[in-house]
């Protein structure tokens, strides 16, 4: 689009909002409904905190966060327009899916916000496990919920909604307790069609919840299932000002369901159709394979999670990736800063990066573990970064940055054997997306020697934020589509660039070799937890 059909599209209204809340950043994103192409972003950076045991953020950030990260966009849009955000043609909001954010009759919080990141409900997962003979991760909304329950908090008394971080935001900015069905997913299992829970579930659930003591039904506090392309809601006026207190933003916006990140990222990737897979690395790491028929049996490494559509999909989660790289990058950066160097993070990024191309495939005899919290995937209730070396390892800076990137992947390899070697499943390819795709070409070969092909479209670094915008256009201009996927291929990927790294046989062979002494040093990594302690 030329600059004055931009003009004209804001001025008209005919743009898409996309709000995404990630672990590290809150992000903003504007489309041109005519094209899809970015107009406008905005972001806010902020981290989790540890509180008493729990990993958690606190709501007053939330909404700071939020409207600071539209602020800046729509400063962008004045800035280059000279036009004031006032009317949109749809918003959308993500966010990390999982965690526990309980609410009573007033709206008011019960309990501190627990993420995704928390491995607090060993023994709820294993119970609801064994129950339902489905796999219910420690991470899942309902696993804190029973947890809490058999460690009989008092709060429960009062509950009357739980939902996800996007549930919330868009509960603020609607007044409507939905949720898109790949984030619901992950707080309780979905029906096979995504239209709901699974009832026999509920039901049992609900017998543990009379024995409990609790008057509640866990269908009334849960959010009503949403599917892509249903309605969401619209922009209170209440809701306008939460999200733009200058009071300039109209209300009556429509909203698509909220979705989870993992969803978000499905749509970014081109990868909601079965068959097709994608991989969303930074701060966690997970893979999402949408499956041609239901899995054979339940595994505790598989999470069956859905597409925005309600199509099954094998979800390889994982806690912990680049956490571990980022704290290694600030200490080259002090170390640059020393020398009276001012290089850019991202300068500092790149060059680590490319250095892991110089490393030997097997990294030499050096050994690291990325685990700054617990992972359930090698059963640890908590992390201790860690780096090893045997004496006479090649310890240079290529093996040193090659171990750190086999490390953010290493959970990931173990969780997709599984589906692989006990299920079957083919995977053909893997799109990846996420910061760890931010310098594409050394994360694409280190992941491609996982043994699948590993492929980066143009939008790797826009994410979840304009993958729920996506979705709020899709709500909108779904007319003429038979689904989701085929609306995706249509107007966006149709003519976007992707790129695909082969895997090489000696970099799968050193993968290999790595993994070897990754499993067998496990218990190394446990009894530093046990060891290293405040």
């Amino acid at each position: 689009m030329t600059r004055e059909e931009m003009y004209a599209a804001l001025m008209a209204g005919q743009v898409v909002l996309g709000i995404e809340l990630g672990s590290t950043r809150i992000k903003s994103v504007l489309l041109a409904q005519a094209s899809g192409e970015v107009i406008a972003t905005g972001g806010f950076d902020w981290e989790n905190h540890l509180e008493d045991g729990i990993w958690t953020y606190h709501l007053d950030q939330v909404q700071l966060g939020v409207q600071e990260s539209f602020r800046r966009l729509a400063h962008e849009v004045q800035l280059h327009y000279r036009i004031q955000l006032r009317r949109l043609a749809a918003i959308g909001i993500s966010g990390m899916m999982h965690g526990y954010l309980a609410f009573d009759r007033e709206g008011e919080l019960l309990a501190p916000f627990r993420t995704w990141r928390n491995t607090c409900t060993q023994e709820a997962a294993s119970i609801l496990s064994e129950k339902f003979q489905f796999n219910i991760p420690q991470r899942w909304s309902v696993a804190h919920l029973y947890q809490l329950m058999l460690d009989g908090a008092p709060h429960l008394k009062e509950l009357d909604y739980l939902t996800t971080l996007a549930g919330y935001v868009h509960w603020q900015l609607t007044d409507q307790r939905v949720l898109g069905v790949g984030d619901a997913s992950g707080m309780f299992p979905v029906t096979a069609e995504g239209r709901g829970y699974q009832p026999h579930m509920v039901e049992q659930f609900n017998g543990l919840v009379q024995e409990a003591g609790l008057d509640w039904r866990l269908e009334e506090v849960l959010p009503q299932v949403l599917r892509a392309g249903e309605a969401g809601g619209q922009l209170t006026r209440a809701g306008a000002r939460w999200l733009d207190p200058s009071g300039t933003l109209e209300a009556g916006i429509p909203l698509c369901p909220p979705e989870g990140d993992a969803d978000t990222g499905m749509v970014a990737t081109n990868a909601v159709a079965a068959g097709k897979g994608n991989v969303s690395a930074g701060t966690s790491i997970f893979a999402m394979i949408v499956l041609e028929e239901q899995l054979k049996t339940a595994y505790p490494e598989i999470d069956v999670v859905s597409t925005p559509e309600g199509k099954p999909v094998a979800m390889v989660h994982c806690n912990n990736c680049t956490g571990d790289i980022d704290g290694w990058v600030h200490l080259l950066q002090e170390f640059s800063q020393g020398l009276g160097l001012e290089l850019p993070r991202s300068t500092i990024y790149d060059s680590f990066y490319q250095h892991a191309l110089s490393g030997e495939t097997d990294c030499g005899g050096l050994l690291s573990y990325n685990f700054l919290s617990g992972e359930h995937l090698v059963s640890l209730d908590q992390g201790r970064p860690l780096f090893m070396r045997l004496p006479d390892s090649r310890f240079t800076l290529g093996n040193f940055a090659r171990s750190l990137l086999y490390s953010s992947m290493a959970t990931l390899k173990l969780g997709l054997d599984v589906l692989v070697q006990r299920e079957g499943v083919e995977l053909r390819e893997l799109v990846g997306h996420g910061g760890l795709f931010k310098t594409s070409g050394p994360s694409q070969r280190m992941m491609a020697a996982l043994g699948f092909p590993v492929s980066v479209l143009e939008t790797a670094g826009e994410g979840g934020a304009w993958g729920i915008a996506v979705l709020a256009d899709y709500m909108m201009e779904k007319q003429g589509v038979s689904s989701l996927d085929e609306f995706l291929q249509k107007k966006y990927f149709s003519r976007m660039a992707l790129s695909t790294v082969e895997p090489l046989a000696e970099d799968v062979a050193g993968f290999a070799t790595y993994m070897e002494r990754y499993t067998a040093c496990l218990p190394v990594e446990k009894a530093a937890g046990n060891c290293f302690v405040d």
